[in-house]
């Protein structure tokens, strides 16, 4: 179930930390996704596609691709409102990405057991009805915010729990280890 304090559909979400390679507005070779809440638990993202996410000549690489995909997915939780980190994700490269293509995922919830959230993302190329590039089905762990602090280089977890702004202070240890 969507917790209710969760962002409304339509509503961008933003980094949930400025250093995050999938979300960060701070990483020059970052991915910058761009996710939206949707109905229900859903979200949508993009990003494009640079030249620094190469693998082959001229095309993205697939752990980039699958970065992409985790981050979407991983922003799932945002909407449940619950810390979580990623426990398995596997990932189907269906076509290749070009650079300069923006990948346009979807991102759904399908189950919730206990601390397990079951979830699956699709990305397409040619617009958000376009042809299925990549897709992936996750599982994401419910932990406490002690699993970053315990684990997390120290001068990094007292920037992020410095921070003034309450929702960015709690956003930072949201997603992925």
């Amino acid at each position: 179930m969507r917790h209710p304090d969760a962002p409304a559909p339509g509503e961008l979400l933003g980094a949930h930390y400025e250093q995050c390679f999938g979300c960060g507005g701070e990483q020059p070779h970052g991915l910058h996704l761009a996710a939206r809440a949707g109905e229900g638990v859903t979200i949508t993202a993009e990003f494009t596609v640079q030249p620094a996410h190469q693998g082959a000549p001229g095309l993205a690489h697939g752990g980039v691709l699958a970065t992409a995909l985790d981050e979407t997915l991983g922003s799932l939780n945002w909407l449940l409102r619950t810390i979580a980190v990623t426990g398995r994700l596997e990932t189907d490269f269906v076509r290749p990405v070009p650079v300069g293509t923006v990948l346009h995922l979807e991102a759904e919830v399908t189950a919730v057991a206990g601390r397990k959230i079951y979830s699956s993302a699709t990305g397409r190329i040619g617009g958000p009805d376009g042809l299925v590039a990549v897709r992936a089905d996750a599982l994401f762990i419910e932990v406490k915010v002690d699993h970053f602090i315990d684990n997390g280089r120290p001068e990094e977890i007292r920037a992020a729990m410095s921070d003034p702004d309450q929702r960015r202070r709690a956003r930072a240890f949201e997603v992925n280890p």
